[in-house]
């Protein structure tokens, strides 16, 4: 649940193009997460020092720089994993890798690999610093473009805008990248539906892996000064959110303790009231139980059964006797004569229905016993007695049931 603030939601993409002649062009975007959406915050071109970055964009600012242009070399090699100083030579001759922070851009069969005079490229890592603003990535030429060419209205597997032409194969992989100053955009270009400047590409790109750089595979060079402070603003990041948490929960837990100590001063009150109603109506109490007991011990005489429907009870026993069934009796709750006999008063018993009728075999009447088991307000059906009266050449049965 804490990821979602374990990044950036906020960065600015600044792209440096050095010239041939050692002028500079800066093109700044700045991006911002709201509401799970990416919108343009700021877009700013044509700017020709660090220093006009200040009247656009506030100190502490999160920067992604980009630098292409003079300066930075930019070679397609057969594709590999990594370079160092082993296969470094295959870019740069008697060169020394640990002069240069180098860029890996790998897609499909091809390694794009983009190198920078460390030198050259901390002079524009410390003006933006010395400006006031926070760099914490650093990527060189086009390749950041590739995490937004799908937002892009480009349909054709060529893409070209400020200088550079990309050509891809059918599988969207890069095959070469070249860079002229005079070819641009042949349409107008847009992000998703709205308008952008062709300059703005590569800031934008920058900025959006650097919003997004916990799911991308971020394009950048390698500059471990850069690397420890992203490093470190998120682990305060990090800090930040996890002491808000601890507060919250401790404010959390503290307005529960006041409300659950005052719910229970309140119920403490009412329990005390309760108490001592309760002990000056003690005698009350016992006069309404033996009135309860009374009118229990009444319903119960009268075969009241929690308002039972005990007609339709016997309408459904009656709609399952066979046709070979003569029933001349049934008794719901009928006298227990043993027990009326013991305690000499007219004693019933609780929840029987007690049938009588004649059947010349017995076998219908179990069979009309199973049938009416199968009712689900049946819990017992026993033939309780079956005699065959030889005279009437019949027999007689009764059948108890209980419900």
């Amino acid at each position: 649940m804490l990821e979602q603030y374990y990044k950036f939601n906020e960065a600015t993409g600044v792209n440096f193009t050095i010239l041939p002649d050692g002028n500079t062009v800066i093109s700044a975007c700045s991006v911002a997460i709201q509401n799970n959406q990416l919108n343009f915050d700021k877009k700013v071109t044509g700017l020709n020092n660090a220093e006009e970055l200040t009247k656009h964009f506030p100190a502490k600012t999160v920067i992604a720089l980009n630098i292409s242009g003079k300066g930075v070399l930019q070679k397609q090699i057969e594709r590999i994993e990594e370079v160092n100083q082993n296969n470094f030579s295959k870019i740069l001759p008697n060169a020394g890798i640990q002069d240069f922070y180098v860029q890996n851009f790998i897609s499909g069969e091809f390694s794009f690999v983009s190198v920078i005079r460390k030198i050259e490229a901390d002079k524009w890592i410390n003006q933006l610093k010395t400006t006031g603003f926070v760099p914490l990535m650093l990527s060189l030429g086009p390749f950041p473009i590739r995490h937004i060419i799908t937002q892009l209205n480009i349909y054709d597997a060529e893409v070209i805008f400020n200088g550079f032409t990309i050509k891809r194969d059918e599988k969207l992989e890069w095959t070469s990248c070249n860079y002229d100053p005079t070819v641009t955009a042949p349409f107008p270009l847009k992000v998703e539906s709205e308008g952008i400047d062709e300059t703005l590409l590569i800031p934008y790109a920058a900025a959006f892996q650097l919003v997004l750089s916990n799911k991308l595979e971020v394009i950048q060079a390698e500059v471990p000064a850069l690397t420890t402070e992203f490093n470190n603003l998120l682990q305060e990041k990090k800090l930040k959110v996890q002491g808000f948490m601890v507060l919250s929960v401790f404010f959390v837990l503290l307005l529960i303790n006041f409300f659950l100590f005052s719910w229970l001063n309140s119920a403490n009150a009412k329990l005390t009231v309760q108490v001592s109603q309760t002990a000056q109506s003690s005698s009350d109490i016992q006069q309404v139980n033996s009135q309860v007991k009374q009118k229990e011990a009444l319903l119960k005489t009268l075969g009241w059964e929690s308002n039972i429907n005990k007609s339709a009870l016997i309408d459904q026993v009656a709609s399952l006797l066979p046709p070979d069934i003569t029933w001349h009796e049934a008794a719901i709750d009928p006298i227990d004569l043993t027990n009326s006999r013991s305690q000499k008063a007219i004693v019933f018993y609780n929840r029987k229905i007690r049938i009588t009728g004649n059947s010349e075999k017995i076998i219908p009447v179990n069979e009309w016993i199973a049938r009416i088991k199968t009712r689900p307000w049946v819990k017992n059906v026993q033939l309780d007695s079956y005699t065959f009266n030889s005279e009437l050449n019949t027999g007689q049965f009764i059948i108890i049931i209980d419900y």
